[in-house]
């Protein structure tokens, strides 16, 4: 596992929006793709998703 696979972090490049479903594909080693997909996927479903994302959005930084 490689340094930046270890660490949550919001990438610089390949960003839709605010980068987190890229930060959480390359911290699991997914295709930024497949993430993107079932983050939409669970939005159908009853929960606080996007106030998560937003969550996230805030708190992840960076990536240097």
């Amino acid at each position: 596992m490689t340094a930046t696979a270890a660490t949550l972090r919001r990438p610089r490049h390949n960003r839709v929006i605010g980068g987190v479903c890229a930060g959480i594909a390359a911290r699991f080693g997914l295709a930024p793709l497949t993430v993107r997909l079932l983050f939409l996927a669970s939005c159908l479903l009853p929960g606080p998703q996007f106030l998560v994302y937003l969550a996230l959005w805030v708190l992840l930084p960076q990536e240097s």
